[in-house]
């Protein structure tokens, strides 16, 4: 018998195709789910997360999770990728958008079982998201400015204690506040608000101060230590001796040329310092090296400087005064200069911190604690916290938590799918069913009776409105709008919206080709992530 050309062509490649190939593919997607689903919701519960140097994160926060596990399959990385890109967008429902993509296959599986084509599935999951984002649009209203804090605190339910959640919340706001009048992309308060962390205090004298503060210490202690209103330089470059690019040895044979040498190099910086005092100059941030020679030249004309700055500090700092970085402090004009309010500097835990404020938008976010563990965890509580409340000042629909949302798209999405003829109208009920595990995966969390809690959730919904939403500690149904508990829409949307195309381009997968490349086969199965 004749071997086939087609089989010759993958005789080095491990195959796996049609269903065997999809059951596969969801079983990653449902390790992985499983992996994180006990975090959703304010009664979910932490992980550890044990790096390979035996360091350790306690978190609450589902992309976290994820994105430091070490998970390999194919699959479970798009799902990675799905909830990494709601965390760029939307900074919340990174959980929820893997629980989704994961229900959405496994009844996917069931209907492919039934005899339905992928394809079909498709069709019907693409329906349903379409006429999921109409009524979504129905149901939202927008935040009004006491609702506000109450959609950030719903955002940080269950990643850490109340108390602090709430002042993180308030601090959020406020810096959110301060960025709503400027221009820029999604992700502005990423670079407008610098993260700093103090080994002195509690998280509860966690604070945000307006300005830059740096762990930096003037370069001259016989300079003011605070300075009130002046100009600022900022040097793109050093204060010291050119090095040569190339190896190179000088042989000096007369004394009296190295005195020279070293009278035209003093000349160097004293000539760009003199031009520095001749514009004002009271604040110099140099982003590399001074050298001693010229340190002395600044304090005796007036001008305290700064030394060895991150790019990103320096760009912030010119953000906040104006200053426009140059390279050469000889070409440096006035229009160039910018103005600081005033600079402080202070030693705090030992170290010395220096904050310099300005007219322009730039924050610190100086979180305490007392251990890193700690100060991290802060921090990634105040990344989603600011980054809801910043997105939120540009699209301020909200929709009721507590999986009321969910619960209420379910029932619409199962009376929508009577209007279909075809076998879509399966897939459909199958996309309803995905969005109540939201709202199943709360009650269980919250050590409820998922059946019961759905139930009497769709039952309350239908007498009292679509607003009435899970209330996890009394196990019952209350109107979310009076509790407090509010998912913004952008938030709902793209986490829907993510997650539906994630889940199409694994049910369009009927073929696995995995290419050997070492005499051994990889074993899928041993690639979940198990829980």
């Amino acid at each position: 018998m004749v071997e086939s050309d087609h089989d010759i062509t993958l005789q080095e490649t491990d195959r796996i195709h049609g269903r065997t190939a999809l059951v596969n593919n969801v079983s990653a997607a449902s390790s992985l789910a499983g992996a994180i689903s006990s975090t959703l919701g304010p009664k979910g519960l932490d992980k550890m997360l044990v790096k390979e140097d035996g360091t350790a994160i306690v978190t609450n926060d589902g992309v976290t999770v994820i994105e430091t596990a070490n998970v390999e399959h194919p699959t479970a990385r798009m799902l990675i990728d799905a909830s990494s890109s709601q965390d760029r967008y939307a900074r919340d429902g990174t959980t929820t958008t893997v629980l989704l993509i994961s229900e959405m296959l496994q009844n996917a599986l069931e209907l492919v079982r039934m005899g339905i084509h992928p394809s079909v599935v498709v069709k019907g999951y693409e329906l349903s998201l379409d006429e999921a984002l109409r009524e979504i649009t129905r149901l939202s209203i927008d935040a009004s400015e006491t609702q506000r804090k109450s959609v950030v605190k719903t955002s940080l339910q269950g990643k850490g204690d109340s108390s602090l959640c709430d002042k993180i919340a308030t601090l959020a706001i406020e810096a959110a506040d301060s960025l709503s009048k400027e221009s820029g992309n999604v992700d502005l308060e990423r670079i407008r608000v610098k993260r700093i962390q103090i080994d002195e205090g509690n998280l509860m004298e966690t604070k945000l101060v307006n300005g830059l503060m740096l762990l930096k210490s003037r370069v001259d202690i016989a300079s003011p230590k605070k300075t009130g209103p002046g100009k600022i330089a900022i040097i793109d470059g050093g204060l010291e001796p050119a090095k040569l690019e190339i190896s190179a040895t000088i042989e000096v044979g007369n004394p009296s040329n190295l005195r020279e040498f070293h009278k035209r190099a003093t000349k160097r910086f004293k000539d760009k310092i003199e031009h520095l005092s001749s514009l004002g100059v009271d604040l110099l941030v140099v982003r590399e090296g001074i050298s001693d020679e010229a340190i002395s030249m600044l304090t005796d004309s007036g001008i305290t400087a700064y030394r060895r700055f991150e790019r990103k500090d320096m760009e912030l700092l010119s953000t906040i005064t104006g200053a426009k970085p140059v390279s050469n402090p000889m070409k440096l004009t006035k229009d160039e200069l910018g103005t600081f309010s005033s600079r402080s500097e202070e030693r705090i835990a030992d170290v010395s911190h220096t904050l310099i404020e300005g007219d322009g938008v730039g924050m610190s976010f100086v979180v305490r604690g007392s251990s890193r563990a700690i100060r991290e965890e802060a921090i990634r509580i105040f990344d989603d916290a600011l980054g809801v409340a910043h997105r939120l000042n540009g699209y301020p629909g909200i929709l009721p938590g507590g999986g009321a949302t969910q619960s209420h798209l379910a029932r619409h999405l199962r009376k929508f799918s009577k209007s279909q003829s075809g076998r879509e109208q399966l897939a459909i009920e199958g996309y309803a069913s995905a969005l109540e595990s939201i709202p199943r995966i709360l009650s269980e969390n919250a050590g409820w009776d998922p059946v019961e809690s759905i139930l009497s959730l769709s039952a309350d919904q239908k007498e009292s409105g679509s607003w009435i939403g899970l209330d996890l500690d009394s196990g019952g149904s209350s109107d979310m709008a009076e509790k407090g508990v509010f998912d913004p829409e952008f938030v709902v949307e793209h986490a829907l919206s993510g997650a539906t195309e994630a889940a199409i381009s694994v049910l369009r997968i009927d073929d696995v080709l995995w290419a050997r490349t070492d005499p051994s086969t990889p074993d899928w199965q041993d690639d979940e992530l198990e829980d």
